[in-house]
C-alpha cells in the first residue's frame, strides 16, 4: 500500500467527522466572524487544542488570498518539523522507545524493527519494560516473528542491565539497530523518570552518543490526554520523536497538529491497524493533502 493509501486509510474518520466540512466551509465563504466561528468549533472538535486553533485562526486572518490553500500552507508549517531519523554514521543506531502502557509501546517497537529489517538492517529488540511479563512476552514473539533478536531478562530486573546487555550485544556482534522497550508507569512519575535517565547513563557507556532517538509512543484515540503525557516525558527526557498509533482509530486526527505545534516535536511515524507493517514515517505534506483533499 503507497503511502497516500495508507493515510487516507488512517484519516478517514477524522476527514469525514471534521475535514470534510472544514474543505466546503472554505472553499464556499470568505474569511468572516462566522466563517470563522465555525472553523473554530470544527478543528476544536477535531481535537487540534485551543492553542494550536486559535494559532490557526490568527494566521488565517493575517493572509490575503485563497483562505483554502492559506490553511494548506498554515497546517504544513506547524507539521514541518524535521522528520528524519538521526541515524549514526557508525552502527548501532540506538532508539530508546517511551510512552504510557497501554498506548501501543510495545507493539510499536515490534513495527519499528520490522521497518529496519525491510531495509536489510539487523535489528536487536529490548525488552527492558521488565515490571510487566506479558511485554517481555510479546516482545519475545515479535522478535520470532519478524527474525530479531531479543535481549530480555526476567520479570523484575533492573531495566538498565538489559539495556546495557542489549547494546553491548548489537556492538560485540556487529547489529544496526537496538530497539529499547521501556515501562510507561506514569502514576509513579518520578521512579520512571530515574529509570528512564539511568537507562540513558547506561547505554552511554556503551555508545557514546547513545540513544540517537527517543520516540514517545501516543495513542491518537487518547486525544488532549495525550498531549498531556508527551508533556510529563519531555520534561523527563530528551524526546527527539513521536510515534502516533491507532490513527485510525479515533475522528480525532487533528491531535496531531497540536503535538507538533504546542510541543515542537516532530511525528516520526504513524500507525494504521495492527499488522506489522502498519508502521509508516510521517510524511507532513502528504498528511496535509489527504487531510484537505476534495
Amino acid at each position: 500500500m503507497g503511502l497516500l493509501d495508507f493515510l487516507k486509510r488512517g484519516l478517514e474518520k477524522t476527514k469525514n467527522a471534521f475535514f470534510k466540512n472544514v474543505v466546503s466551509l472554505l472553499k464556499e465563504k470568505s474569511i468572516d466572524k462566522e466563517t470563522l466561528e465555525r472553523l473554530e468549533e470544527l478543528l476544536i472538535q477535531a481535537d487540534v487544542g485551543v492553542a494550536t486553533t486559535e494559532y490557526i485562526l490568527q494566521k488565517l486572518k493575517e493572509r490575503d488570498g485563497d483562505p483554502f490553500e492559506n490553511l494548506k500552507e498554515i497546517l504544513l508549517e506547524i507539521l514541518n518539523l524535521d522528520t528524519s531519523l538521526k541515524i549514526p554514521d557508525e552502527p548501532p543506531f540506538v532508539i530508546l522507545v517511551v510512552g504510557v502502557n497501554g498506548t501501543g509501546k510495545t507493539t510499536s517497537c515490534g513495527k519499528l524493527g520490522k521497518f529496519f529489517i525491510d531495509q536489510g538492517k539487523s535489528v536487536v529488540l529490548t525488552a527492558a519494560d521488565t515490571f510487566r511479563a506479558a511485554a517481555i512476552e510479546q516482545l519475545k514473539i515479535w522478535g520470532e516473528r519478524i527474525g530479531a533478536t531479543v535481549i530480555a531478562h526476567g520479570e523484575g530486573a533492573d531495566p538498565g542491565a538489559v539495556a546495557f546487555d542489549a547494546v553491548s550485544h548489537a556492538v560485540a556482534k556487529g547489529k544496526d539497530v537496538v530497539i529499547i522497550d521501556t515501562a510507561g508507569r506514569l502514576h509513579t512519575k518520578k521512579n520512571l523518570i530515574e529509570e528512564l535517565r539511568k537507562i540513558h547513563r547506561v547505554v552511554k557507556k556503551r555508545v557514546v552518543d547513545a540513544p540517537h532517538e527517543t520516540l514517545l509512543v501516543i495513542d491518537a484515540t487518547t486525544g488532549q490526554n495525550g498531549l498531556v503525557q508527551a508533556k510529563i516525558f519531555k520534561e523527563a527526557v530528551d524526546v527527539t520523536g513521536i510515534v502516533l498509533t491507532k490513527l485510525d482509530g479515533t475522528a480525532k486526527g487533528g491531535i496531531t497538529l497540536a503535538i507538533a505545534k504546542e510541543l515542537g516535536i516532530p511525528i516520526k511515524f504513524v500507525g494504521v491497524g495492527e499488522g506489522e507493517d502498519d508502521l509508516r514515517p510521517f510524511d507532513p505534506r502528504a498528511f496535509v493533502e489527504v487531510l484537505l483533499s476534495e
